[in-house]
């Protein structure tokens, strides 16, 4: 059962980012939101673990939350695709299960 996973802190303040690609299963996808966002910029520590869980899962940004903090899709390692609200709610739709990581 796919499972979509939701980030909504700072990598660089928390651990919950780094915990949820250590959890992912087959077929399961990732959407970042709120401050989770800056996780998903080009060149950080974060970046080669991002790469390697996207060629299986898929991640996603939320449009507006990048948009409120001045990031650009070109910002992000690539393999992101950015979604408004209405692509939240289909995410949700699509998958089993949501998996809030706090």
């Amino acid at each position: 059962m796919p499972t979509l996973h939701t980030v909504n802190k700072s990598p660089f303040e928390r651990t919950a980012f780094g915990s949820c690609l250590k959890h992912l299963a087959a077929g399961d996808a990732v959407l970042v939101l709120e401050d989770g966002v800056v996780g998903l910029r080009k060149a950080t520590a974060f970046a080669g673990d991002l790469d390697a869980v996207s060629g299986d899962h898929k991640l996603y940004a939320l449009g507006p939350d990048l948009d409120a903090r001045g990031l650009k899709p070109d910002d992000l390692v690539s393999g992101v695709t950015v979604v408004d609200y209405g692509g939240f709610v289909d995410l949700v739709a699509e998958h089993d299960r949501t998996q809030a990581w706090l």
